[in-house]
């Protein structure tokens, strides 16, 4: 089981969390393209709209005559063949939001978690206790846990810390997210992603709880296995030191 340090806002450590393998172990590059292609499709405006022949202006009269002419036979300017005519099967406004499966989604943010772990780029803090709303008190603990980029902040709802609120709202390229609100979109746009203890652990749990039976046994196993190979490996090295130690 894997283990990551706790700082508080000074950047001192303070304690270790145990990370469960289910959640932080591998990751799924195309689960998260998925989840990404389907946060950004539910943001687009889709505004977009062309003119079709009821719309654009013009008179309805019949031109000319049907027959008799010689010329070919029309029934308004506003046709889509004549310039300055409708526009035919153009785009509409229209929702492009589609529906995306919950485990899916699930398996995208624990993916997107195990990613940032990876990296070294997740960050947890005790408390995201503050005194008085100040962007640049904020500014200072941000430096003092070696944030040099963009940052998503990870709270506790429940907590309704306002003074976070305030400092970090006014700092370019920090987020302030609920636990319930994180996205693997948010995990990956930002280069760092700071918990509070209190998040990551609801959401550590709440993620280890949606966990099927055939994911829970596929970690259990690969566990064995790595204690398996731990133990049929350390023999051999104590063999080839014996042996070496008698040639001498």
């Amino acid at each position: 089981m894997a283990t990551i340090d706790i700082h508080d806002l000074t950047g001192a450590k303070v304690g270790t969390l145990d990370l469960a393998d289910e959640i932080f172990g591998a990751v799924n590059e195309d689960l998260l393209w998925e989840a990404v292609k389907h946060y950004r499709a539910g943001q687009r405006a889709g505004t977009h709209a062309t003119k079709n022949k009821k719309l654009v202006s013009g008179a309805g009269k019949k031109l000319w005559k049907q027959k008799g002419t010689g010329r070919a036979r029309v029934g308004s300017i506003r046709s889509p063949l004549w310039r300055h005519g409708g526009t035919v099967h153009g785009p509409q406004p229209h929702s492009h939001a589609y529906t995306f499966p919950r485990k899916k989604l699930l398996g995208a943010l624990r993916s997107a978690l195990a990613s940032k772990f990876a990296d070294g780029k997740l960050i947890v803090v005790n408390t995201f206790k503050m005194h008085e709303p100040k962007s640049k008190v904020f500014r200072e603990a941000l430096d003092a846990l070696k944030v040099d980029s963009t940052a998503l902040i990870v709270e506790v709802p429940q907590h309704e810390n306002r003074n976070l609120e305030l400092s970090s709202r006014n700092l370019k390229g920090v987020e302030l997210v609920g636990g319930n609100e994180v996205h693997p979109y948010h995990l990956l746009r930002y280069d760092r992603a700071i918990f509070s203890q209190p998040a990551i652990e609801k959401l550590q749990l709440s993620l280890k709880n949606t966990l099927s039976r055939r994911q829970k046994e596929a970690s259990e196993d690969d566990g064995e296995k790595q204690e398996t190979k731990k133990a049929t490996r350390s023999p051999r090295k104590r063999v080839k030191h014996e042996k070496a130690a008698e040639v001498a």
